[in-house]
């Protein structure tokens, strides 16, 4: 397994997301390259005081900062609510570091939340007998984003929380490159009852066969309702002015003092709400095409050597995930959480309004991934 920048711009894309669990799907990346984690130390307390917004700024915040620290190569990353996993190449690896550094050192100072950030080598996960294989899911024809399998993603995190290849913050006032970062967008309530938080994990020693026919039932009894359950409204997330985002996208900006990034960003999110509202036609940006690519390209189910979903669903649904999850943990196929709230939310990276492959990082709006994870730890004792 040879490097180079090409190999994940050389997998193909697939569309179904039926066929996630497909191995044929995956291909393992070269033993030279790196897995990057980051998580929010004691993320359920900052959840508990209500912090969501902040929680899933910082988990974005590590995607946006690599993205730009890499001028925009083509990496393989998923969002994980409180925080983020990708891979790079050896190239890419000491650009990777320095941009996790002054994300965590960022996240302490502007965010008032402690980010653990790491960078583990291919190399080491396989020593440990696991891999890290990654694919390419395309939702819509603007973009794609990656699915993880193995179990050395998993294992990565688990040795991040160990203290292990931990990467030192940054010096104090150094702010990582955030542009395109923002959450400009209202929480977008739900439309069929409820937004579940869904988070599907193999037990331990579990038959894989048995695994992947779990996930599968699980996909296909989402695939059945509307829209496969996407929790953004078709006409788009709600927006409003000034945006509930308003401090955070302010703080992601460099230079000068606060209150001047504050009008600024106030400044600017008027022009784009008035674009928005009116459907007003700038420079060769359409509002209607661009609600609609962020409906296409929303977040909202991904795969990181375990499934994870933000669902508007049915109770009726949620029942029948429910009792499939239960009676697989009683097998001891799974382990599981879901975590039921009465909203969702949208975190945003468009580095470009005018480029079709911005990305929509979808959580639930009241705790999500992060309070599956907890309802995930509590089953497992």
């Amino acid at each position: 397994m040879t490097s180079g920048e090409s190999f994940y711009g050389g997998i193909p894309v697939f569309r179904g997301f039926t066929s996630l669990m497909d191995p044929a799907l995956y291909a393992p990346l070269p033993d030279d390259w790196s897995i990057g984690v980051a998580d929010i130390v004691d993320s359920t307390k900052a959840i508990a005081a209500q912090r969501y917004k902040a929680v899933n700024m910082a988990g974005a915040a590590v995607i946006a900062a690599v993205t730009n620290a890499l001028e925009g190569r083509e990496f393989p990353f998923v969002f994980g609510g409180d925080g983020a996993s990708f891979a790079v190449a050896p190239s890419d690896v000491e650009h990777a570091r320095d941009a996790l550094a002054a994300t965590a050192t960022w996240v302490r100072e502007d965010l008032d939340l402690k980010m653990r950030v790491a960078l583990v080598p291919v190399s080491a996960i396989r020593a440990q007998g696991l891999d890290v294989r990654v694919a390419r899911f395309g939702p819509s024809a603007n973009l794609s984003y990656a699915m993880f399998s193995g179990g050395g993603l998993a294992w990565a995190d688990a040795a991040m929380k160990r203290g292990e290849f931990a990467v030192a913050e940054a010096p104090a006032g150094t702010q990582p490159d955030l542009s395109g970062l923002s959450c400009r967008f209202e929480v977008m309530p739900a439309a069929r009852g409820l937004i579940l938080s869904v988070l599907v994990m193999p037990a331990r020693g579990a038959d894989p066969d048995a695994f992947r026919k779990v996930i599968e039932d699980i996909i296909h009894l989402v695939e059945r309702s509307p829209d496969g359950g996407r929790p953004v409204p078709p006409q788009g997330p709600p927006l409003k002015w000034p945006p509930q985002g308003l401090e955070f996208e302010a703080r992601t900006r460099r230079g000068g003092p606060l209150i001047a990034r504050r009008a600024s960003v106030l400044a600017y999110t008027l022009f784009v709400y008035l674009i928005m509202r009116f459907d007003l036609n700038v420079g060769g940006f359409v509002p209607n095409i661009y609600k609609r690519q962020v409906v296409e390209n929303s977040d909202f189910r991904k795969y990181d050597d375990g499934l994870r979903m933000i669902l508007d669903c049915t109770p009726q649904l949620e029942r029948a995930l429910s009792d499939c999850l239960a009676a697989a943990a009683r097998d001891g196929i799974v382990r599981y959480g879901l975590y039921q709230q009465d909203a969702a939310m949208m975190t945003c990276f468009t580095p470009s309004a005018l480029r079709s492959d911005h990305v929509h990082f979808i959580d639930g709006a009241r705790g999500g991934y992060a309070s599956a994870a907890t309802a995930l730890k509590a089953m497992v004792g």
